[in-house]
């Protein structure tokens, strides 16, 4: 079985903007991701992004938009991300168990990579990232200023952060 550590995008990979990103010219990286991301990459993690992107089926971009902003993603952090899976759905519109905080995003991800949750973990800046993974038995880190009400490994301030408190967990038995 493989080891994993599922990344949200927005605040984790790229700037969080209070908003939907899907121009190419907001789509930022953050500073120390494509190092953090290297790092995990360098000790076996497969890396694999998890995102709602319910502003496709709300009518306020196209999948296209969102595939570019995923284009530009995989360039500027040296193509270490090795799946991306997003839900389109929106309570609204459309009920989906892909849709965070359901879990079907991770369990196809574990089916497919024949992933083992006890050794991997999930970086999100947000509960509803968190609770999927703290139901399949993943670890989990918090990015962001506040205390979620769910249970967390570490609370860091960054992707670069994250993967350093990964590996020297990893490397500690």
């Amino acid at each position: 079985m493989r080891k994993c550590v599922f990344l949200d995008r927005d605040g984790v990979i790229n700037e969080e903007r209070g908003t939907y990103t899907f121009n190419t010219e907001d789509f930022k990286i953050i500073e120390g991701v494509p190092q953090g991301l290297g790092l995990l990459h360098d000790n076996d993690f497969l890396l694999i992004i998890v995102t709602n992107q319910a502003g496709i089926t709300r009518g306020l971009f196209s999948e296209n938009d969102m595939h570019r902003c995923h284009d530009i993603m995989m360039q500027e952090t040296g193509h270490l991300i090795d799946d991306i899976y997003y839900s389109t759905y929106y309570p609204d519109y459309s009920n989906s168990l892909l849709r965070k905080p359901d879990s079907l995003m991770f369990e196809k991800a574990i089916a497919k990579y024949n992933i083992d949750p006890a050794v991997s973990w999930m970086v999100g800046n947000s509960e509803r990232d968190l609770v999927p993974a703290i139901k399949l038995g993943i670890r989990t880190i918090y990015i962001g200023d506040d205390i979620p009400d769910v249970k967390i490994e570490y609370k860091v301030k960054d992707l670069l952060d994250a993967a350093k408190r990964i590996i020297a967990h990893q490397n500690n038995g």
